[in-house]
């Protein structure tokens, strides 16, 4: 065997050392990194945070509340992380969302509205180990809370009177109990209510058209009233001075209530008089003033008469 041939096996045999120690390497590498994945994955090891908490349930069932800040670990099949909360400011929208949500008010009237409350939690013994799923509690106590409130109210007071409705929903989930002689919301939950905002309150698209028509004739209606109120006051003041000048004249001609008849007479004569000045094209008015009966004639226009009437007169008559 020549020189060249064993360098060419001692070189095969380093590559194929090398390759192996390579591929020992990786496997030590994944054995070592699925094992921290695992770790990691089942949280055996786990770490609190700041303004967090986790409930830890072990295998027997009972439940503990894990406050303090830093590395945990914690026996992965007897025990449990059930739950990670949120020790500061949390926001809870209607319905579970931020789009506005339709709900009826007094007069059965659909409404569009968004509202979100505010809250921290105080006692995680309530929230989180005396409640099963809180936060599923909490939103449905919280959604039939504000409707119960905002049902009550007719359309109008929801859309004009937001703020009153604002502080009352706020009061009532602060301070009412949610059934007649139960806890409140805060007792119930641990959890101490910072604020509650209404967000949106707007009529629907046909309602607010059928608003629009409403304000419309309203509108008309009331100028047509104040047209009719002015009609009526002019009319009134026309009466009164038309009383009055009757009186003056009456005052000045020493009339008595014997000469009413012949009073009204004229007054009657001078309105067909005044008639007639106005019209005067296709009639003839005859005015008579005559005190024992003021009756005014209208006489037709005569007729044309006709030629061969004429003619044959002319010869009955010669």
């Amino acid at each position: 065997m020549t020189q060249e041939m064993q360098s060419s096996i001692l070189h095969r045999a380093r590559l194929k050392a090398l390759i192996k120690r390579i591929l020992f390497i990786l496997f030590v590498f994944v054995l070592i990194y699925s094992g921290i994945a695992m770790v990691y994955a089942s949280k055996t090891f786990y770490k609190v945070r700041h303004n967090y908490a986790f409930i830890l349930e072990t295998l027997s069932g009972e439940r503990d509340a894990i406050t303090r800040v830093g590395w945990h670990f914690r026996l992965p099949i007897f025990t449990k992380l059930e739950l990670e909360v949120p020790l500061m400011n949390q926001e809870l929208h209607l319905g579970n969302s931020i789009e506005p949500k339709r709900i009826m008010s007094k007069g059965n009237v659909a409404l569009w509205t968004s509202a979100m409350l505010t809250y921290r939690i105080q006692d995680l013994n309530r929230w989180g180990i005396e409640n099963r799923s809180p936060q599923t509690l909490l939103q449905t106590d919280f959604d039939g809370i504000v409707k119960d409130v905002m049902q009550s109210e007719s359309i109008n007071e929801l859309i004009s009177d937001r703020v009153r409705i604002k502080e009352q929903i706020y009061r009532t989930l602060k301070d009412r109990p949610i059934n007649e002689g139960s806890l409140t919301l805060e007792q119930k939950y641990g959890i101490e209510v910072i604020s509650f905002v209404l967000r949106d309150t707007r009529y629907g698209e046909k309602l607010a058209e059928a608003s629009e028509e409403k304000k419309r004739r309203e509108l008309i209606a009331e100028a047509e009233n104040y047209a009719a109120d002015l009609e009526a006051s002019r009319t009134k003041k026309l009466y009164a001075a038309y009383s009055e000048s009757i009186q003056q004249m009456r005052q000045s001609l020493g009339l008595t209530s014997a000469n009413d008849p012949s009073l009204f007479d004229f007054l009657n004569q001078q309105k067909w008089a005044t008639a007639y000045e106005k019209n005067q094209q296709g009639q003839n008015t005859v005015v008579l003033n005559n005190t024992s009966s003021a009756v005014p004639v209208t006489l037709p226009a005569p007729a044309p008469m006709k030629s061969n009437s004429m003619d044959d007169d002319n010869a009955t008559n010669p």
